[in-house]
C-alpha cells in the first residue's frame, strides 16, 4: 500500500513539473489586425466554430486559420485566443474549450 501511494506521488509530481515549467513567449510588436474569415459550411450537427488567429513565428506572425470543430464535451465553450500588453511585449493567450462562456459572462471584448 506505502509502495503505490509513494509511486503515484512521484508521477503526480512528474507530470506537474512541465506545467511550471511553461515559458511565455514575447513578441515585440503587436500582432496584425484579425483576418475576415468565411466559414465554409457546417460539416453537421454539434460543431462550433474556432476562430483564427495569429500564432508567434519567431519575431514575426503567422496566421493560423479557423476551423469547425467538435466540442470535447457537452456545454463546452470556445474561448478564442488573445494577446495581452506587457512590458516585455505582446504574449498570446492561446484559445481552449471551457465549461463557461466567458464572453457572454464578462461582456467579453473580442478586439483584444
Amino acid at each position: 500500500m506505502r509502495l503505490n501511494w509513494i509511486c503515484g506521488a512521484i508521477l503526480a509530481t512528474a507530470l506537474a513539473i512541465p506545467a511550471l515549467a511553461q515559458v511565455g513567449v514575447y513578441v515585440g510588436i503587436a500582432p496584425p489586425p484579425l483576418r475576415f474569415e468565411r466559414r465554409g459550411s457546417l460539416p453537421g450537427p454539434g460543431y462550433a466554430w474556432v476562430d483564427g488567429y495569429w500564432a508567434p513565428n519567431g519575431r514575426h506572425y503567422r496566421w493560423v486559420a479557423g476551423r469547425w470543430d467538435r466540442p470535447p464535451y457537452e456545454g463546452a465553450y470556445w474561448n478564442h485566443p488573445h494577446y495581452d500588453h506587457y512590458r516585455q511585449g505582446w504574449q498570446l493567450h492561446e484559445g481552449h474549450w471551457d465549461h463557461e462562456n466567458h464572453e457572454r459572462d464578462r461582456g467579453h471584448d473580442r478586439d483584444h
